[in-house]
């Protein structure tokens, strides 16, 4: 057995890292579609920030994070 700083002694085999976790991929990659050479864009622009603010979609709105601009979907 070693001894850890403070005199707590440390059992054998007992690492002092945790095993690498992946981390998720962003979400910005479901807001376009390439094919070929050109690229789509999936979501709606926020009309009062202009392009490349994308809005967030909600149960029935659309949400810019920026500005607070809310758009609500007619039923």
């Amino acid at each position: 057995m070693s001894e850890r700083e403070g005199g707590t002694k440390m059992k054998s085999g007992e690492g002092g890292k945790k095993p690498h976790k992946n981390k998720p991929t962003s979400k910005k990659y479901k807001l376009y579609k390439v094919t070929g050479e050109t690229v789509k864009r999936n979501a709606k622009f926020c009309p009062r920030c202009g392009p490349g603010v994308f809005m967030g979609g909600g149960l029935n709105r659309l949400h810019c994070g920026k500005c607070r601009y809310t758009e609500f979907n007619k039923q």
